[in-house]
C-alpha cells in the first residue's frame, strides 16, 4: 500500500456504487459516501467535505496548476508538490502577533 496511514476516504454522491466495494477490495480503504440531505435545494455546506474542496482551491490558486498544459502526470503532480510545499512554507513562515503573557498569580 503506498500511503498504510490512509484509510478512509470520503467521496460525493457521484461515486457511489461499484467504487466502494473496489476501493476495500483493491485498496483497502474505506470510502465513506457523503450525500445532501434529502430534498435539499441549492448549496449546503456538507460535512467534512469543504475540507477537500478548500484544499483543492489553495492549490489551484497558483496559475501553473490551473490549466493541464503538461503531457506527463508526474509533472502535473510535481507541480502540485511544489505548490503544496510553498503554502506550507508561508504558513510556518508567517509572523503572528505575540500574545501577551498572562500576569503571574500573587503568592497566597
Amino acid at each position: 500500500m503506498l500511503h498504510p496511514q490512509l484509510t478512509l476516504v470520503r467521496a460525493d454522491s457521484a461515486y457511489s456504487g461499484t467504487l466502494v466495494d473496489w476501493a476495500q477490495r483493491v485498496l483497502r480503504l474505506t470510502l465513506k459516501i457523503v450525500n445532501r440531505p434529502p430534498g435539499q435545494k441549492g448549496f449546503i455546506v456538507l460535512p467534512r467535505r469543504w475540507v477537500v474542496e478548500r484544499g483543492i482551491s489553495w492549490i489551484m490558486r497558483a496559475r501553473r496548476n490551473c490549466r493541464d498544459h503538461e503531457r506527463l502526470a508526474r509533472h502535473s503532480e510535481a507541480h502540485i508538490l511544489w505548490t503544496s510545499i510553498t503554502l506550507m512554507t508561508r504558513r510556518l513562515t508567517r509572523k503572528r502577533p505575540r500574545r501577551a503573557k498572562p500576569p503571574l498569580a500573587a503568592a497566597a
